[in-house]
């Protein structure tokens, strides 16, 4: 039951509304970080003359730093911007998680995607506001066309490397990615295992998407989040980046837009599983216990018993 400070009355903000709005604003504040650091690294650096040249991106490897670090405090800042109310989703992949496996009720989920993607769209919506200009004028620098410049089009969503000509390399990273993300979620969620203290949570979950995008993020762009993808990607279809946004056709591999909202669900879906299988039974199994104590863990034990 919501409780209601000061008297105030409890109304729509008492009810899943509120969830969806904690929703919407948590991934806003994750797009608007994420996209605004790829942006600052494509068109924004060198268009202010802070780059070696006026057309420079990634002119070392280190340089991808930029955007990993910037994704990983992008989601960290989101989730402590709703994790009060919703305990943070702002990714369709961990409400499904959610969903199977921790009794999230599955009439939400489709209010949460739906305030997930709106969110991550009018995050894209005010990036590009922000930075129509150096936009602008690294096409102008390069010669380039808005509908045909993929690295423009980064700036809102993902597509797979050149090296890849079918589906099956791009599914299996984006799905690979999305698993490990959705584990260590369980696992910092988890008050049966080692959770951080105090609330630190959100921080090594940012650490975990830093981790995805070292490790596999050149693959594919490591969208491992449905909303944080499809969101922007509309809205770059809508401003004029044509097809490469929708279908998403790279001439590698045409009509991709719906490898990144297809894999991270799969990914997730059989993390969940695999977490509760190998970590949360077997700490169950022996016994272990919330540190808040017993009556936390007799309020543990109902609620499996309840979802079982």
């Amino acid at each position: 039951m919501a409780t209601v400070a000061a008297g105030k009355p409890a109304g729509w903000r008492s009810t899943a509304g509120g969830e969806y709005l904690a929703e919407f604003l948590g991934t806003f504040v994750l797009i608007m970080f994420g996209d605004g650091v790829v942006a600052m690294a494509v068109a924004a650096l060198n268009g202010s003359g802070r780059a070696l040249t006026k057309t420079t991106i990634f002119l070392a490897a280190g340089d991808w730093l930029l955007i990993v670090f910037g994704w990983g405090f992008a989601v960290m800042c989101g989730v402590y911007v709703a994790g009060g109310v919703t305990g943070a989703h702002i990714n369709p992949a961990v409400t499904l998680a959610q969903a199977l496996r921790r009794g999230f009720p599955w009439a939400k989920v489709p209010g949460y995607w739906l305030a997930q993607i709106a969110g991550a769209f009018v995050a894209a919506a005010l990036v590009y506001a922000v930075y129509k200009n150096a936009i602008s004028t690294y096409l102008v620098n390069t010669h380039a066309v808005k509908k045909t410049s993929v690295a423009t089009y980064s700036i809102f969503a993902t597509f797979p490397a050149p090296y890849y000509h079918s589906i099956g390399g791009p599914f299996l990273d984006e799905a690979v990615g999305t698993a490990l993300l959705v584990l260590v979620v369980f696992a910092v969620t988890d008050e049966l295992n080692i959770a951080p203290l105090s609330n630190l949570g959100p921080i090594m979950v940012g650490f975990t998407v830093m981790a995805v995008g070292a490790s596999f993020g050149a693959n594919t762009g490591y969208a491992i989040n449905p909303a944080r993808d499809f969101g922007p990607r509309l809205f770059a279809w809508i401003a004029g980046w044509g097809k490469l946004a929708l279908p998403g056709n790279y001439g590698n591999i045409s009509g991709y837009f719906w490898i990144p909202i297809v894999a991270p669900l799969v990914g997730a879906a059989v993390a969940c599983y695999l977490y509760d299988f190998t970590i949360r039974d077997i700490l169950m199994a022996r016994g272990n216990v919330p540190t808040g104590g017993e009556e936390e863990a007799r309020v543990v034990r109902e609620t499996e018993g309840d979802n079982a």
